[in-house]
């Protein structure tokens, strides 16, 4: 199936479905029960979702958005679990893609862990770079969003890309 950049694949507290992501990019949004949306995670190509669910069905635990064109294939959450009932050797690949997602998670906390704001913009621009291709970060999330995943505030977000912007034009002109 293809998902369009802003539509819904699942949301927060729905049950059921899992998914691969083949190409494209998600976000994982949590809704808190004020209301206040917050960015939480980050799907990038290959991996299955909802993670909670790949052993057993729960519900979402947040709502997944498409930040780009995506293509996804729909699994069949029934013939899934039966298929780990049956063939032992699958749990293997899922203890696979959860390692490949911790160590993703991993590199957000160093992420998080820089002492210097504008150098945990420059590692998530990094990052990021390798999913969105000639595409720049502000195309796909708010400057709030890029707070949350980085620990910074909207403000601090928006001070430090006017600061890059300023360097890359001040680059451009020499």
């Amino acid at each position: 199936m293809i998902l369009h950049k802003g539509e819904t694949l699942f949301r927060q507290g729905e049950k059921g479905g899992l998914y691969r992501l083949q190409s494209g990019l998600l976000k994982i949004v949590r809704v808190h029960e004020d209301g206040t949306p917050t960015l939480v995670n980050m799907i990038v190509p290959e991996e299955t979702i909802p993670h909670h669910s790949l052993l057993s069905p729960i519900p979402n635990y947040g709502t997944a958005i498409a930040l780009v064109t995506c293509q996804i294939e729909r699994l069949p959450a029934e013939q899934w679990y039966r298929d780990l009932e049956q063939q032992p050797e699958k749990f293997r690949e899922i203890a696979g893609q959860l390692q490949d997602k911790l160590r993703m998670m991993q590199q957000r906390i160093d992420q998080l862990t820089e002492v210097k704001p504008a150098v945990r913009l420059q590692k998530l621009q990094s990052w990021m770079h390798t999913y969105l291709g000639s595409m720049v970060l502000t195309d796909v999330l708010t400057q709030e969003e890029i707070g949350q995943f980085i620990g910074l505030r909207r403000e601090t977000v928006n001070r430090l890309l006017r600061e890059q912007a300023k360097l890359t034009t001040q680059t451009e002109q020499q």
